[in-house]
């Protein structure tokens, strides 16, 4: 593979400052930037040289391996062990005893690696990654549907399946930067952060949730409509229902996330609310009861 010189792109001194690189991409962005010139193919490709010399030269670690390897810098550590095991093995010596020179052993390095069959060929450069971040409630998630995405002025329609997390990313392949050299598209990430304005808890496929019940309710027993994800429920209270008794309702959960008519259960907590403000009769009957009792 042909060396590149990020520096030379970025048109800066192997001694640059991290801030000297940063302010050299700027201002080479700007200039070629594919929206200000939608119809030069030259300055796409410059856009792409831009892009991939800032990402290489602005993190240390991979400046560093640039800076000693060259163009075999995505290899450093291998290169390394390939070489000091040429060393030992054969003393740098071919089948028929001659010395490998350091560029020859590097063309040697890039045919075990996978680099191009010859040090003057284009090798096409993977796009780079994009990344987003979708915004929804939680009822936007209980049921599979379509949103349009625009991502770097592209839209993309996009299914979003039922019981997706909080927090999941997803990927979506080829739809982030065009590839270099006839390389491949990057990929689409998108990360889904996921709101919850309902009254329901949700752990996992479970959702959780509490139910005021009078005192008369709780005794006596009775029926009582609660509110679920999908439509409501009649529920039947047993007469003398402790506080804090705990129902669940199987399958009235969250879908599970890809699992087709599966679904989490749903909690109910009682909680049996004391009446308050007692007419001077009802005190009455409360404490003919209490005698009673």
């Amino acid at each position: 593979m042909a060396f590149v010189d990020y520096y030379k792109i970025l048109g800066i001194e192997k001694s640059a400052t991290d801030k000297e690189i940063k302010k050299a991409y700027r201002k080479l962005a700007r200039k070629h930037h594919p929206d200000l010139n939608p119809e030069s193919k030259e300055d796409e490709i410059k856009f792409k040289e831009i892009n991939e010399a800032n990402e290489v030269l602005s993190n240390a670690k991979s400046r560093k391996k640039y800076d000693k390897y060259g163009k075999d810098w995505k290899h450093g550590e291998e290169f390394e062990k390939a070489k000091k095991q040429n060393k030992r093995q054969s003393q740098q010596q071919d089948f028929t005893g001659r010395n490998y020179s350091e560029q020859e052993f590097s063309d040697y390095f890039e045919s075990m690696f996978g680099g191009a069959s010859s040090r003057h060929s284009n090798r096409g450069f993977k796009g780079h990654d994009f990344n987003a971040e979708l915004h929804l409630n939680l009822r936007d998630v209980y049921e599979t549907h379509q949103q349009t995405l625009t991502v770097n002025n592209s839209k993309i329609r996009l299914t979003i399946p039922a019981g997706i997390k909080n927090g999941q990313v997803i990927k979506i392949k080829e739809k982030g930067g065009e590839g270099i050299n006839g390389g491949p598209k990057g990929d689409l990430y998108i990360k889904f952060t996921i709101k919850n304005h309902s009254r329901f808890k949700r752990d996992g496929n479970n959702l959780y949730t509490s139910v005021d019940l009078d005192l008369y309710t709780a005794l006596l027993g009775g029926d009582i409509t609660i509110d679920t994800f999908n439509g409501k429920v009649k529920l039947k209270i047993a007469p003398e229902t402790p506080n804090e008794t705990k129902v669940k309702l199987k399958s009235k959960g969250f879908p599970v996330y890809k699992k087709t008519k599966q679904f989490g259960d749903l909690i109910i907590t009682y909680h049996i609310k004391i009446p308050t403000k007692l007419s001077d009769k009802e005190k009455e009957l409360y404490k003919a009861l209490q005698k009673i009792r």
